[in-house]
């Protein structure tokens, strides 16, 4: 019988694979997006299109060892498989706790495993907290490369954490006018690093805006990823023409914008999925979370057409169009995928055996014994 054996790699070897060589996975990216178009994939749930399942923990439990429900808390494992030349199923797998940095932790732990489709054996399982973030960061990218003006000279980041950082490293690569990055969050303190770094990193003139909307309004690229509790509240008239709007994080605008900008999701059928998942809240509850809800509850609510066969960001890079003008204002919703850290995992996998890294672990040691 044939080994089963696993490859290990630990965050240091993801390193040396190129984990975070964001232009790269850029392109990965676009490559995967346009599999999803295609429908060349699967993801869990009963329309084969759920982010994923979180196991949340109760507000209060009669019993002293288990966790207590708070921000962030929560496990999450999301399961896929992606076709093309990647054919690969996979899980990410997370558990997050605000209070982890308290511990010297980052807040969220992510672990990957890729299986083979075909008999389910685990081919890899890799440290995923880089490759979570380069991927994060590189749809916002691909957003970028398709629906951005060429011209685009000016980013806002919202938020100066590190996903946001990730974001901007993914749109850096492919806005090649960019002359300008502006950065907003509401400690100071933390936007300012943010641009010390930036003007470090790419040497690119950078500042931190006093005010949201100071940020917004000098902007051809808004990347929202603040991990704020309450939404990014943005207006319409702070939105240039022309602009594209990238919502990483959850973000409400006046509900004027949707009325004329050009609306792209990463893959519909994914927030179809979760719009279905908010209508079985009671009503007070609707709504709060998820990216991209407020299209939805719009729709619902007859203001806005019903959400039927929306552009997604696959659609575009397969060559669909989405400008007629220059002018045009785009709205790009994105709230991640499995199959991206599969098509970025698939990628470190290849390259880890090209270079010869990573620990071989045989799951048994010639056959299983349990047949």
């Amino acid at each position: 019988m044939a080994k089963t054996e696993i490859l290990l790699l630990n965050e240091e070897e993801m390193v040396k694979c190129g984990v975070i060589d964001f232009a790269h996975c850029v392109d990965v990216l676009e490559e995967m997006f346009s599999l999803i178009s295609k429908g060349d994939y699967v993801m869990g749930g009963s329309k084969h299109n759920s982010h994923g399942i979180a196991v949340r923990f109760p507000k209060e439990s009669p019993f002293p060892n288990m966790p207590l429900d708070g921000p962030d808390r929560r496990f999450l494992a999301m399961p896929g498989y992606l076709g093309g030349r990647f054919n690969m199923a996979g899980v990410k797998w997370y558990g997050s706790n605000i209070k982890n940095p308290e511990r010297g932790l980052p807040r969220s732990i992510l672990t990957m495993t890729l299986n083979n489709p075909e008999t389910g054996e685990p081919v890899a399982f890799m440290s995923a907290n880089l490759l979570s973030a380069a991927r994060t960061g590189s749809v916002p990218g691909v957003g970028a490369r398709h629906l951005a003006n060429p011209d685009a000279e000016v980013i806002a980041c919202i938020g100066a954490g590190p996903i946001s950082r990730s974001c901007f490293q993914g749109i850096h690569p492919v806005a090649k006018n960019l002359k300008k990055l502006v950065v907003y969050d509401l400690f100071k303190e933390k936007s300012e690093a943010f641009c010390e770094w930036a003007k470090s990193e790419f040497g690119i003139e950078a500042e931190a805006a006093d005010s949201l909307e100071e940020a917004v309004k000098q902007a051809d690229i808004v990347s929202v990823a603040a991990s704020s509790v309450k939404p990014v509240q943005l207006q319409n008239d702070w939105l240039k023409a022309g602009s594209v709007l990238i919502m990483t994080g959850r973000c409400y605008v006046d509900e004027e914008y949707f009325s004329s900008a050009r609306i792209v999701f990463d893959n519909q059928l994914e927030h179809d999925e979760a719009y279905d998942e908010q209508l079985l809240l009671p009503e007070e509850e609707r709504w709060i979370n998820g990216i991209g809800m407020q299209v939805y509850r719009m729709a619902y609510e007859g203001k806005l057409p019903a959400i039927i066969d929306q552009p997604g960001l696959g659609d575009v890079v397969n060559g669909l169009e989405i400008r007629k003008s220059h002018d045009d204002r785009v709205c790009f919703i994105t709230t991640g995928m499995p199959t991206e850290d599969i098509a970025w995992g698939v990628e470190m996998y290849n390259k880890a055996k090209e270079l010869g890294l990573g620990t071989i672990f045989p799951l048994w040691p010639e056959e299983p014994l349990y047949k």
